[in-house]
């Protein structure tokens, strides 16, 4: 079965009676309540095929889970005159019953699959229902990755006026911090007042280029978290 799961994926069976005899034929499975069988039991004349289509419902798909679900087809000859289907299954002896066991698989399409699957639209605009399940919601993870990427364009955008603002008010306080020295050093008589301007101008310089390190650095190690 090809994903993604959130609509009905069907796969069909075809069984075909090699046999110069009418075979009658029962699909069964380990979850009844997951799959939708049509038809589910029959007769297969001689030399003839029937195609049994298997119908996923939808589900939430986890990679990490292996699927346990299997299927069995289970054959016997017909007997002449047959009137009760569940008469002959319940009569038929166990060396008389002939079985396939079918494991079930899930698989969600990659890149490559996408693009087969268009050029295939493309050529042939007729496809079978279980090619039809696989890649109909694909626009829609698509859009989702756009999603993502405007969200961290706009946080790269965000950070980066951060920064710009950061770094002016760092050269208003580094110009301050000038002036202020400047001030400091032609003040000969060594007032308090101006030791005082000056010592905060130089303390406000370390705090500030602490600020924009941690800036930077949260900057870069969301991008590549993200």
């Amino acid at each position: 079965f090809s994903g993604p799961f959130t609509d009905v994926v069907t796969t069909n069976l075809k069984l075909r009676n090699p046999s110069d005899r009418k075979v009658c034929f029962k699909v069964k499975t380990t979850a009844p309540r997951r799959y939708c069988v049509r038809p589910n039991s029959g007769i297969i004349d001689p030399g003839s095929s029937v195609i049994v289509s298997v119908m996923l419902q939808p589900f939430d798909y986890d990679p990490n889970e292996k699927s346990k679900h299997k299927f069995m087809v289970q054959t016997t000859y017909a007997p002449p005159n047959i009137t009760d289907m569940e008469a002959v299954w319940k009569e038929a002896k166990p060396d008389e019953l002939m079985d396939s066991k079918l494991r079930c698989v899930f698989e969600m399409p990659n890149e490559n699959d996408k693009l087969n699957d268009i050029d295939a639209s493309k050529s042939a605009p007729v496809l079978n229902t279980s090619k039809q399940d696989g890649p109909m919601p694909k626009p829609h993870s698509v859009s989702l990755n756009d999603t993502e990427t405007r969200k961290l364009v706009e946080e790269c955008k965000r950070l980066q006026a951060e920064i710009l603002k950061l770094t002016d008010e760092n050269r208003h306080l580094r110009d301050e911090g000038l002036r202020l020295r400047k001030v400091a050093h032609s003040d000969k008589s060594g007032s308090p007042t101006a030791l005082a301007l000056r010592d905060n101008g130089s303390n406000s310089l370390p705090s500030l280029l602490v600020v924009i390190a941690a800036i930077f650095i949260g900057f870069f190690l969301g991008k590549f978290i993200l």
